[in-house]
């Protein structure tokens, strides 16, 4: 049974149910199966007899636990069906990872969408990917209709290798694949290093839909704060001296929300402890276009030995093309396709052959310079515009889309985004990117979908209301 994971505002009670819950949804009780006494259950979780007692009647009212009346306690008759939202009663549906992408992705032309995760989609090259679309329509040789190979372009992989290189990760083409998008890469390597009930690393805050994917994968999750050089390094010792974490997910460079840089220095120390403690990385480098000049990457630091490289052109390039790729170590490189095949009978070989057209014939290269530069003019002016209404970023970013923005005193980012929703405006409160409490006084902001001169008289409102409310 997983250990108890005690999280801000949780009562005891809220803790121990959550063991419960996490040990039915693991199947590590079955239908039936009899449950721990209340006794034992105290003195496992170190906690009193009445806190357990307390929890399984409340477990019982809500059907996940049948209580027998001399035999004790057992799993309910029917496992309950994976859900990705938050399993904690007392979280709001507006900070639920799920029903945020949910809705930030529905078509209504008429919503301003400051907190999404994408740039507009007038700031991507149509143009070029018609021109390019047509030059594999014209190529032929089946890229229209048929599966990729299954490791992936060949051409594209020699393409990525020197791209790698120009960041300082050697990852010859052997070592690379490719995969349908970044999202698809991460929940790749997750069915293949994680087994339910393992521990998770994830910064806090960190990309929103991390959590989601991790419940999917129903594993347990631990956090340590992200500063602006990394995260910190005396919290992350301490995690991992706790507990036996199996893996992390990380972004080296753009930092997803707080827009963070990894310095040499934090990079080097993380290194040194992950390989104390058999600790495996996940990079996800999704954002590396974005950058004005490279930062540190751990793969780089580390060879490919204990750091696993992700990366997509989702976010640069176009969301409905979808192709991703993963830098592994040559031993795990076969296992993996293997796994890519299984879930996925692979991928098709129109995504990748027309990425590879646009990254050779300087399409690519031209839209990327000016989205660089058009981000830059959006942050300055972003920024000042929040500012005049009392919003302001705990960082400028170096480069990217996005701000991670605090509150004037007590306003809570849930709340302010419940009456911003009204106001037509979707927001990203802090709460769905960190397991902590102290998020709730903050949002991000993408700088490019914060144009529109409604939003910030709109947030104001929405700010005046919730302060009111």
């Amino acid at each position: 049974m997983s250990d108890i994971i005690e999280e801000p505002g949780q009562t005891r009670v809220d803790m121990v149910m959550g063991a419960v819950r996490r040990q039915i949804a693991n199947h590590h009780s079955q239908p039936g199966a009899k449950l721990s006494s209340i006794r034992a259950m105290a003195q496992r979780m170190g906690v009193s007899k009445s806190t357990v007692v307390e929890a399984y009647d409340r477990l019982v009212a809500e059907g996940v636990i049948a209580s027998r009346p001399g035999a004790g306690f057992f799993a309910a008759g029917h496992l309950p069906p994976l859900s990705l939202a938050p399993s904690d009663q007392h979280i709001d549906r507006d900070v639920d990872p799920v029903w945020m992408t949910r809705r930030a992705l529905e078509r209504d032309s008429d919503l301003l969408k400051p907190g999404c995760g994408w740039l507009p989609a007038s700031w991507m090259p149509e143009e070029d990917i018609a021109r390019a679309l047509r030059r594999v329509a014209r190529d032929g040789g089946g890229h229209l209709v048929d599966y990729a190979t299954p490791q992936g372009l060949a051409p594209l992989r020699q393409l990525l290798s020197r791209r790698l290189a120009d960041r300082g990760i050697e990852a010859p083409p052997p070592q690379i694949m490719i995969t349908e998008s970044g999202t698809q890469a991460v929940d790749l390597l997750c069915r293949f290093l994680l087994k339910p009930g393992d521990t998770v690393l994830l910064d806090d805050p960190c990309y929103f839909n991390f959590h989601a994917m991790m419940r999917a994968h129903r594993v347990n999750v631990v956090s340590v704060a992200y500063t602006q050089n990394g995260p910190d390094l005396v919290q992350l010792e301490q995690v991992l001296s706790t507990h036996r974490v199996r893996l992390y997910i990380t972004n080296s460079a753009l930092h997803n929300p707080t827009g963070a840089t990894l310095s040499p220095v934090v990079a080097h120390r993380v290194l040194k402890l992950a390989e104390a403690h058999d600790l495996v990385i996940i990079e996800d480098d999704i954002f590396a276009d974005f950058e004005h000049e490279a930062a540190p990457r751990l793969a780089a630091f580390d060879g490919l030995d204990r750091v696993i490289h992700v990366g997509s052109f989702s976010k640069t390039l176009s969301a409905a093309v979808r192709c991703g790729f993963i830098a592994v170590r040559p031993d795990w490189v076969d296992e993996l396709v293997d796994l890519k095949l299984a879930t996925s009978f692979g991928g098709g070989a129109f995504s990748s052959d027309l990425v590879f057209k646009l990254l050779t014939d300087g399409a690519y290269r031209r839209h990327m310079s000016g989205v660089r530069s058009r981000l830059a003019d959006s942050m300055g002016r972003v920024i000042g515009q929040l500012a005049a209404i009392g919003i302001t970023p705990l960082l400028e970013p170096k480069a990217g889309m996005f701000l991670w923005c605090q509150l004037p005193v007590g306003l809570d980012s849930a709340h302010v985004a419940r009456c911003a929703f009204a106001e037509g405006v979707v927001l990203a409160p802090g709460q769905a990117f960190s397991l902590k409490d102290d998020a709730k006084c903050f949002l991000r902001f993408n700088v490019a979908q914060t144009l529109d001169p409604a939003i910030f008289p709109a947030v104001e409102r929405a700010m005046l209301q919730a302060h009111a409310e």
